[in-house]
């Protein structure tokens, strides 16, 4: 059993971002874990670029609320401790309401050094249309 060091506070890279967004790795699995955990906040109407993952993402809302977009259109809202999840290969985007400071837990599953497909394929920026559309409330 050891004590992780804690690394810096991360600020978002604007091509993965758009508004600001922070995020502190929990943890980074090594061989044989690929379990990937940060804990992310993001200011009033910040959001990720569309994106996906090869084995999927778990997001635990901490505080505030989550936005989760899908290309269907959907928008689900999450409230703290509530938790969405993203199936493998879903192209996807989550962010903060834009009145509300949002904080989740993100939890994904890393791939092996030597695979052919990256853990997170970053896409385009949402629109603000996307962003705006009706949401729905996650249950």
């Amino acid at each position: 059993m050891e004590f992780v060091k804690p690394q810096p506070t991360g600020k978002g890279p604007e091509n993965w971002f758009s508004g600001d967004v922070w995020f502190d790795v929990i943890h980074a699995g090594q061989e044989p874990s690929r379990l990937r955990a940060n804990m992310v906040r993001f200011a009033p109407g910040a959001r990720t670029a569309w994106h996906h993952h090869a084995v999927g993402q778990t997001l635990h809302v901490v505080a505030g609320i989550a936005l989760v977009g899908t290309r269907a259109g959907v928008v689900l809202e999450a409230h703290p401790g509530e938790t969405v999840t993203c199936p493998p290969g879903e192209e996807h985007w989550h962010g903060a309401t834009a009145e509300y400071f949002m904080q989740h837990l993100a939890l994904w599953d890393g791939t092996a050094p030597d695979d052919d497909e990256s853990e997170t394929t970053w896409l385009e920026h949402i629109t603000d249309d996307q962003y705006n559309a009706p949401r729905t409330r996650a249950h």
